[in-house]
Order: structure tokens, then sequence, then C-alpha cells
């Protein structure tokens, strides 16, 4: 009788293993049939710490809020998308380990990132060897068509470029009658690609530098240079650096009693210009994207309303103020996740679906990508922007 129930208690138990042996494993959800549900597994690379934070932090919050709404709401194709978010920390080589980690370690379908033109520029040839779609957040022409006649195949870019920005900034120019100017750039790759695009387009406009001066990042103190610019007697300075340097810039000029109008680049587009360059902010112009003045803008514009939805979105999460950068994230890990739902998560098919991209009414304009242009943006993405009294105001 023992004999018989230590062997019938010998077959229960394998019974028993066997049956826990056959239950599957699962990983990012699973369907009420028990099946296992895929991750879609994306990167992003941002600025989130260092010099170009005041740019980036909002583009790394932007991001996180996006993807944990979409996954709230089941995902892509139910399919949970997880982000693998990784700071840059304002350094080219934390970019490029960041974006070969991704690639080579993490293995996902795509990236969102590149904060700053530099970094993105760093980035770009591991994406394009590895044949990882690649969505920049910066500005510079050279990352999505480094020439006319040569686009990357798998880099793509949200924000608007030097061609698009300064073509508006020598318009209004032209129609304030400001001829002569000083140049101020900084002595970065962002600084070189709007400078290189000022030099090809300024004669169509009529315009004359009378003075060109670069800036470090780093800068604290231009005064000596803006000594010089003094000298040249311009009749407008265009600076075109990003939020932090320029304000250095910007409080230089009128610190050393320079009196002319002041016109930046886009990437001055956050408060903390305003908070970094006090009351010197005042009376400057800069082109931009329409979320700063969505307030001034006519209902029957098509943004519109998609500004006033991620504006309310990011402000009630986050307790500040929406910025044009974090508008950069938006319409990149949407321009993304659109083109995941068309293709799947086929790399192939994902580059031809983002290069589809048509319509897509956006936070910095509206896209329509093409084969040889990989941002898809024009002229009517931007308006002019004064700084009055501490706040955006649409410009004249």
């Amino acid at each position: 009788m023992k004999k018989w129930l230590f062997g019938l208690l010998v077959l229960i138990l394998a019974a028993s293993v066997a049956a826990c042996g056959n239950k599957e494993e699962s990983s990012g959800g699973s369907s009420d049939n028990g099946d296992k549900t895929e991750e879609i597994k994306i990167g992003s690379i941002i600025d989130a710490s260092g010099s170009a934070a005041p740019l980036g932090k909002p583009e790394e919050e932007t991001i996180k809020m996006i993807i944990d709404e979409v996954n709230d709401q089941g995902g892509i194709d139910g399919k949970k998308i997880k982000l693998i978010s990784i700071d840059s920390k304002s350094d080219q080589n934390e970019a490029v380990l960041g974006m070969k980690k991704l690639i080579e370690q993490e293995k996902v379908t795509a990236i969102v990132g590149g904060t700053i033109s530099g970094n993105s520029l760093a980035m770009i040839p591991l994406a394009e060897k590895a044949q990882v779609p690649y969505i920049s957040l910066a500005a510079s022409k050279q990352i999505n068509n480094p020439d006319d006649n040569s686009p990357r195949e798998w880099t793509f870019k949200t924000a608007q470029g030097d061609d698009v920005v300064i073509p508006k900034l020598l318009e209004y120019l032209e129609g304030k009658n400001l001829k002569k100017v000083a140049w101020l750039s900084v002595a970065n790759s962002y600084g070189t690609s709007g400078h290189e695009e000022f030099e090809k387009l300024k004669g169509d406009y009529g315009i004359e530098s009378v003075i060109e001066e670069e800036f470090e990042a780093t800068v604290n103190d231009a005064k000596s240079m803006l000594t010089r610019v003094k000298k040249a007697n311009p009749e407008a300075i265009i600076v075109w650096g990003t939020a932090q340097e320029s304000a250095v810039v910007t409080k230089n000029i009128r610190e050393i009693g320079l009196d002319v109008p002041i016109i930046e680049s886009h990437g001055i587009g956050t408060k903390e210009f305003i908070e970094l360059a006090g009351d010197a902010a005042n009376g400057v112009i800069f082109p931009a994207g329409k979320l700063l003045v969505v307030d001034e803008l006519d209902d029957s514009d098509q943004q519109k309303e998609e500004l006033k939805k991620f504006k309310t979105s990011y402000e009630n999460k986050f307790d500040k103020a929406a910025s044009t950068f974090g508008g950069h994230a938006y319409d990149g890990i949407y321009i993304l996740l659109n083109a995941l739902e068309e293709a799947g998560a086929d790399k192939d098919k994902l580059r031809e679906a983002l290069e589809s991209t048509k319509g897509f009414v956006g936070i910095s304009g509206v896209f329509n990508m093409e084969a040889d242009d990989h941002n898809g943006l024009k002229s009517d993405s931007l308006t002019m922007i004064e700084i009055k009294d501490g706040e955006w105001k649409k410009g004249e």
C-alpha cells in the first residue's frame, strides 16, 4: 500500500511540474488568452542636463508624457511602447555612446532625439550605417540634407532648418529696411550652419554684413567682441545661438550702449532666455514656431487646435510654460507613432512611412515630407515674435 501511494504521489508531482512548464512567460502585457504581446522598443537621446538643458528637458518630458498616454490607451495595435531614454548631458561623446547603446545593445526600432545640432550630426553616421530610422529634434540643415543633391536616407528632422529660418529673418530685415547688419553666431555646428545659409542668401535681400564674429557656447562676457561690433556701426545685430549663450551676448549688447534692433534665431524660444537676459530681452525679435503666441492666432489657423492641446497637456502636467523645443519632440514622437501604426516595426517599411508623412499638423508646423525633404516644413511654419515686458508677442 505504501509503495502504491508513493508511486501515485510521484505521478501527481510529475504532472504538476509538466503543467507549470507549459505556461508561457509574458512581457509587455498579455491578452486574456495568455498570448504574449510584443513590445515596440524605441529610444530617445536628449540633453536633459548640461548647457542645453533649457532645450532638452522639455523635450524629454514631452516624449515621456506622450508615451505614457499612448500606452495607457493600449499602445500601437495592442503593443506597448517601451521607451529607453538616455540623457546625453549636452556632450557629443555621450550622445554617440548613447546611440551605440540603443542600436547595438537595446536593438531599438527607431530613435528620436538630438537636442542640439552638433550632437545630432555626430550620431547620424551610426544611424545611417545601421539603417535605423532616426528623427532629430535639432535645427541645422546639415542634419537631414548635407547638400542639396544628397539627402540622408534614414535621418529625419522636426525643427525648422536654417534653410527655412534664415529666409524669414532676411525677409524681416528687408521689410524694415535694415540693410547693414552685424552677424554674431555661436562657434559650433548650429552657428556654422546658420552662417552658411545667411552668407548664401543675404545678397538676394540686399543685406550686407558690416562685421561678422563668433562667440563660444560657454561665453560669460562678450564685451570685447561687441566693442568691435559697435565701431562697425550696424543698423541691426543678428545673434545666432541658443538660450544660454545668446542671453549673455544680448545683455552685453545693451550694457555697452548698443541701441539697435536685435534679431535672434529660433534657438532662444524658451522662457530661460528671458530669465537669463532679464530686461535686455525686451525688444528682441526672432522667428519661431507659433506655439509661443498661440492665443494671438486667428481661429482659422489649422495649427491652433493642436497647439492649444499640447500647451494645456504639458502645462497641466509639469506646471511650467510649454516651449517650442518640447514641440519639436511632440512632432517627432507622433510622426514616429503614426508611421509605426501604418508600417509596423519593420525598419525598411517604417522609413518609407516616415518619408511619406503628409499633412501632419504638428507644433512646429504642417509637415509634408518627400524623398528629398526629410523635414517637410516651409516658411509658413514660422512667425516673427517680439519679447515685450518679459512675454512673447506676435511681431509686426
